[in-house]
């Protein structure tokens, strides 16, 4: 762990790695748009909002121009008409699957453990 105190990296300030990791993946789609870029490869935008079909347009296209502007998705612009764009993982994003793999296993067993024990709420 690295030492206290406050860091700026790329606009970003923290003071804690931790923190600095929730402020690239938290919220409520980031994750869910690593996972599914990760699980399924590149996707068109309307592909992305089927898949996420209660994410809003303007919260996606927010969510993805943060995940580029982090290094976590690359975004390929074909020229033609009508425009074609593409996202997919970067190398880096890709290092971020195995974590959230083991997320969602979380989940699962969390799900199993509170349906079998409602007690343990």
């Amino acid at each position: 762990m690295g030492t206290c105190g406050l860091k700026n990296l790329n606009g970003k300030k923290y003071t804690c790695e931790m923190e600095l990791t929730l402020q690239i993946i938290g919220g409520k789609w980031k994750l869910i748009i690593l996972y599914r870029l990760g699980v399924d490869g590149t996707l068109r935008f309307n592909e992305l909002r089927r898949i996420l079909p209660n994410i809003t347009q303007k919260m996606l296209t927010q969510q993805l121009r943060e995940l580029e502007a982090d290094g976590m998705v690359h975004r390929e612009v074909y020229a033609q008409v009508p425009p074609k764009v593409e996202y997919s993982l970067t190398e880096f994003g890709h290092t971020i699957m195995p974590i959230i793999r083991q997320m969602c296993a979380w989940g699962k067993d969390y799900a199993r453990a509170m349906t079998a024990e409602p007690a343990l709420v």
